[in-house]
């Protein structure tokens, strides 16, 4: 298991836990961050990351990134 910023541009991955606040969880759980979904790395700049989740695409910052264990 693994931070989400880890993960190279182009993988698919599938959310295995997610950290953080109780409001964190939440915040992130709206944007379709779930465990057992599946996420792709579309591109990382600066620690930035946009993913696609849930046929969405999604930029993240890199704090809440970090949160999101795949």
């Amino acid at each position: 298991m693994m931070p989400l910023t880890m993960m190279n541009a182009g993988e698919q991955c599938t959310i295995k836990k997610i950290g953080g606040k109780e409001d964190t969880k939440r915040f992130l759980e709206n944007l379709g961050f779930v465990v057992g979904g599946t996420v792709t790395v579309i591109s990382d700049t600066g620690g930035n990351l946009i993913v696609n989740v849930k046929d969405s695409r999604i930029a993240i910052g890199k704090d809440m990134a970090v949160k999101i264990m795949v």
